[in-house]
């Protein structure tokens, strides 16, 4: 069952209602609130792919709506089992590339919306309206980026993502050199083990994150980490 969403009302109906792939609800706004409250209860936003919202809403056709996931299996990674291989210790210690937290928050998000050409795709979900909700978010504290400069001082690689007390969730990550966006990975994993955050939350697996020790787990051990 998919819901539409109250616009003036930012509580959310109960996911686990929803299609197979998680998608529950559509519509209500990108306000910091609404992005808040979904996020602790493990949801996440995207904006819709036309052909599946004509399907259920028929007079949508042709419309931009966001669209809330909130997938029963959830993938995640927990911080100290994070998978560092022989080649990336060895970048490590080369100490070719400098590793920041919350120096370039902006030029990550965009880095993460353009790489390969996303944005340009015709149902990219990084676009204007939710680059501005992250950086809302990011102004009040809420969210976390991680940054990888080469020698050139030049911003190669990155991610970012909500940070609640015991869950990042992560949103995006982008690599302009080899292996960039792993290296801030691990180096995020450190960050949040030295803060007692439990869990990263990947929202979708991929053969990338399994390679680094993500793995599934049930969306009430999910719900249960992130409400300590």
């Amino acid at each position: 069952m998919i819901y539409q969403l109250d616009d003036n009302d930012i509580s959310f109906p109960n996911p686990r209602d929803g299609e197979e792939d998680g998608w529950f609800a559509v519509g209500g706004d990108l306000s910091a609130e609404r992005l808040w409250l979904g996020y602790h209860n493990g949801m996440f936003p995207w904006y819709a792919f036309k052909q599946r919202l004509d399907k259920y809403y028929p007079c949508l056709k042709g419309k931009s709506q966001i669209q809330w996931y909130c997938p029963m299996d959830r993938f995640v990674i927990f911080p100290n089992e994070i998978h560092i291989s022989h080649s990336m210790r060895t970048m490590f210690n080369k100490g070719a590339y400098k590793v920041s937290v919350n120096q370039a928050f902006d030029s990550v998000i965009e880095n993460c919306s353009k790489v390969d050409g996303r944005i340009d795709e015709r149902y990219a979900w990084l676009g204007p309206d939710m680059i501005k909700a992250y950086k809302r978010l990011f102004e009040l504290e809420r969210c976390l980026s991680v940054e990888v400069w080469n020698q050139e001082e030049k911003l190669v690689g990155g991610l970012y993502g909500v940070l609640t007390e015991h869950v990042f969730c992560g949103e995006s990550m982008f690599s302009l050199e080899p292996n960039t966006s792993k290296m801030a990975l691990i180096y995020l994993c450190k960050i949040l083990m030295d803060n007692d955050v439990k869990m990263i939350d990947c929202q979708f697996e991929t053969q990338h994150l399994t390679s680094m020790g993500g793995r599934t787990i049930s969306y009430d051990e999910y719900m249960k980490i992130m409400r300590g």
